[in-house]
């Protein structure tokens, strides 16, 4: 496995724990944001989307890829269009200071995990 998957999966990752901070607020969960994974979850196993899968991660686990992109598209469009565009252009070996400039609560989690 090449160090651009495991950073790619750490984004994921980190995309999904912090959601799952942001939904436990004073120890109750936050129905609308459950609401909004189990559908999202719903709409990408229905749709078969698999955004690892576009990454060239495969899970030997089925279904795995569709739940880790329904809970990143629950998050709302302008957030996943953003983790896509910055993970393509940290993949693509464009300018990656502005990259992180233009990330930086993103990259700064990237860069714990390197």
């Amino acid at each position: 496995m090449d160090i651009t998957k495991i950073l790619i999966m750490s984004v994921f990752v980190e995309a999904i724990i912090t959601y799952a901070k942001e939904m436990l607020i004073n120890k109750k969960i936050v129905w609308q944001q459950l609401v909004s994974i189990i559908f999202g979850i719903f709409v990408a196993i229905a749709y078969n989307m698999d955004l690892p899968r576009q990454f060239e991660l495969i899970s030997t686990i089925p279904f795995v890829g569709n739940v880790i992109t329904g809970i990143i598209i629950s998050r709302g469009s302008n957030y996943t269009a953003d983790l896509i565009k910055m993970i393509q252009q940290y993949v693509n070996n464009e300018n990656k200071e502005e990259i992180k400039a233009n990330n930086d609560c993103l990259f700064d989690n990237i860069e714990a995990h390197l």
